[in-house]
């Protein structure tokens, strides 16, 4: 009687923490959390940046000029912390997509960046993994798109 209490009980406790209790994580909550990207790149948070980004964060620039680790990425962002000279005014997201699988997301779109004289206009493709209730940036990959195929 007492070892089928455990199972029953145990089972329950499986089936519960990996379904009814299981957070659900829509579109729009991850385009909210892919803002946060944005707008950390605008007004540079260190602290923010290294909760938000997962330890092996990648980061792969235009035509692949760059390449960023995590440890990039935070450290120049302390860096625009002491020496605020940031030219950029704006980044502007658009025609945002969001695929969720389990734990994995990926996040596509366009992201015009105003950084004078003329705005840039990215294509970007982000993937985010869930770590216990928290989504992570693990990679992040934008690509210059010319004007004329605007």
């Amino acid at each position: 009687m007492n070892t089928r209490f455990l199972i029953v009980f145990a089972l329950c406790i499986f089936f519960c923490s990996n379904s009814a209790f299981a957070q659900t994580w829509t579109e729009d909550q991850l385009k909210q959390i892919d803002r946060s990207w944005e707008d950390v790149n605008l007004s540079p948070d260190p602290d923010f940046l290294e909760s938000f980004l997962a330890e092996d964060f990648i980061w792969v620039h235009n035509h692949m000029s760059m390449v960023d680790s995590k440890e990039d990425v935070v450290k120049r962002a302390k860096n625009a912390v002491k020496n605020p000279n940031n030219n950029t005014r704006s980044r502007d997201s658009r025609d945002v997509k969001v695929i969720i699988d389990g734990s994995t997301a990926i996040v596509t779109g366009i992201t015009v960046v105003d950084r004078g004289p003329t705005p840039t206009t990215y294509h970007f493709m982000r993937t985010y993994v869930l770590k216990g209730n928290q989504w992570q940036l693990l990679a992040n990959h934008t690509m210059a798109i010319p004007d004329e195929e605007i």
